[in-house]
């Protein structure tokens, strides 16, 4: 999946999903950065390396699986596959976006 697809399948979730209201940055390492700044309506997506409420750091590889539904966002953080810099409370929030 290329970093466009997770941008689409994110600006989607995010869409029917409730107002979220926080700066989030999806980190991938090599393969790139999403940004998110939902306190707009509707969320402005970009490719940009800005300052985030939080940041996810973690692959493309886990973050797919997370989206498909594979991969539980807390066990994927608790094995060290998904780190979090920043608002735990806003990473809580997306988790129930992005699981649904």
């Amino acid at each position: 999946m290329s970093l466009e697809d997770i941008s689409e399948k994110i600006k989607q979730k995010l869409a029917y999903g409730p107002q979220f209201g926080a700066k989030i940055k999806f980190d991938f390492g090599d393969d790139g950065i999403v940004f998110v700044d939902a306190t707009q309506n509707p969320p402005v997506l970009s490719h940009d390396d800005e300052d985030a409420d939080t940041t996810l750091v973690t692959s493309i590889e886990t973050f797919e699986a997370i989206l498909a539904g594979t991969q539980d966002p807390n066990i994927a953080f608790m094995m060290g596959k998904l780190k979090i810099k920043g608002s735990m409370g806003y990473a809580m929030k997306l988790n129930a976006i992005l699981e649904d």
